[in-house]
């Protein structure tokens, strides 16, 4: 957990070492002294960091929903000294840090989890068991790194508050809500996030890796995470007695024609060069051996780089659902039902002269060695 607190303190202070007055970040270096006393603060954070951790991870808490969650991390920022503001858009934190004049500094993390049973075995596991907003009963946990980056978010709030003297500006700190729900942000912009708070010169966030050994630090500047839609599909068939499939409209049968049927978007109708993802994640329908139901719902994610590639995978669904349907004999109203929700997340777009200055402090900081380069992702 130190190793992974170095890179976002080191980066902020970077950015907040800037002079205001320049339109790019120029390159800070660091003595030796002030990285002796980074390491120090790091290490001496540890143990309150560490219980924080499983704190977080026990009591996970789904999007929309993140009230304890939201409550902790903004105790941690005015434990630290930062001026408190709670509920930005729902469940969001906002803390604020002034220091005199200087370059503004947003660092954010995320503050929600996931709907999944927690099968680890460790001691702090999850045992969250809730009824989520479809009235579905679910585990609830951190699987997507989450409690990690809150955890490296309110060590960052604690180490810099403690190096006042070393850097001058304005760290504003937010915890976003409802990110798996790609709603959280919108609705943080949308109650003022760069109107009633200071408007950063600079953003910068992590996110855990798997693929990355602990404490390496990966890095890409320009397009490094994908566009993400959430599609819901309806298949509306006639239901009736499965001995009698002759009388009825098989929702079940177009609905596997459909899944594969959406394999052949990415394969033969986008551009070998774009990149593109089509994964249907959930299917249900049905409720007993020899009952054809009247309808089977599908739920996929996309991914794409390119609002042109966005916008050709959602007509090319279109178009195949109503196109097995029609195929099928279902009458017209009763083709399926394609809604694309509104969880879209655009295109995550790292700043490339600004990546490569953070790069450079890392390797700094944390040595060549566990500084890399990664490829673009797809999520």
């Amino acid at each position: 957990m130190n190793r992974f607190s170095l890179p976002t303190v080191s980066a902020a202070l970077c950015l907040l070492l800037t002079s205001a007055s320049s339109g790019t970040a120029q390159e800070a270096r660091f003595d030796p002294a002030l990285l002796a006393t980074l390491n120090k603060e790091v290490r001496e954070s540890y143990a309150h960091l560490d219980e924080l951790y499983e704190h977080l991870h026990r009591n996970p808490e789904l999007s929309f929903h993140e009230t304890e969650t939201s409550a902790r991390v903004a105790a941690e920022l005015q434990k630290a000294g930062f001026a408190v503001t709670e509920h930005v858009g729902g469940n969001g934190v906002v803390g604020v840090l002034k220091n005199g004049d200087g370059p503004t500094v947003l660092i954010r993390t995320d503050l929600d989890a996931l709907p999944v049973t927690e099968q680890t075995g460790l001691g702090y596991a999850s045992t969250i068991r809730v009824t989520d907003d479809e009235g579905k009963e679910v585990g609830v946990m951190h699987a997507c790194g989450h409690d990690l980056h809150m955890t490296v978010f309110c060590g960052t709030a604690r180490v810099l508050s403690k190096l006042r003297e070393a850097w001058h500006g304005t760290l504003v700190m937010i915890g976003q809500p409802a990110e798996e729900k790609g709603a959280g942000a919108k609705a943080m912009l949308a109650d003022g996030l760069y109107t009633r708070f200071p408007r950063p010169d600079y953003c910068i966030a992590l996110h855990s890796n798997p693929a990355l050994a602990t404490g390496t630090v990966g890095y890409h500047p320009g397009f490094a995470l994908a566009n993400v839609d959430a599609v819901d599909i309806t298949v509306h068939g006639i239901g009736g007695h499965g001995a009698y499939p002759h009388t009825t409209k098989d929702p079940v049968v177009i609905a596997a024609q459909i899944v594969l049927a959406l394999q052949t978007i990415v394969s033969r109708e986008i551009n070998p060069l774009e990149p593109a993802v089509v994964t249907v994640g959930s299917i249900h329908g049905g409720s007993k051996h020899n009952i054809i139901p009247d309808e089977v719902k599908l739920q996929l994610t996309l991914r794409s780089y390119s609002d042109q590639v966005r916008e050709q995978t959602i007509a090319a669904i279109k178009r195949i659902c109503n196109g097995i349907a029609q195929a099928a004999g279902v009458p017209e109203e009763k083709w399926p039902t394609v809604t694309v929700l509104d969880e879209f997340t655009p295109a995550t777009y790292n700043d490339p002269e600004l990546t490569q200055h953070l790069a450079a402090t890392f390797r700094q900081v944390l040595g060549d060695q566990n500084v890399v380069e990664t490829a673009p992702v797809m999520g």
